[in-house]
């Protein structure tokens, strides 16, 4: 059951880490030092659908990780 657990939590880090850099595609390297863009945008489409499923993945993780150490 652990090991599962622990395959799991692999495949899920990963998965986050992944859409965190899809998110970050687009945006300069201005923005990292405090820079901002001169006009307002809305997320739409898949820059919500990443964000979506960045939260859903690092609950997923914190669940896991919570039953791990119970376990």
């Amino acid at each position: 059951m652990r090991v599962i657990l622990l395959i799991g939590q692999i495949f899920i880090s990963l998965a986050i880490i992944v859409v965190i850099l899809m998110q970050s595609k687009g945006t300069g390297i201005g923005t990292v030092f405090g820079g901002s863009e001169s006009f307002y945008r809305s997320k739409k489409g898949v820059e919500k659908l990443f964000i979506y499923l960045t939260i859903i993945l690092a609950i997923l993780f914190a669940v896991l990780s919570i039953i791990q150490v119970i376990i």
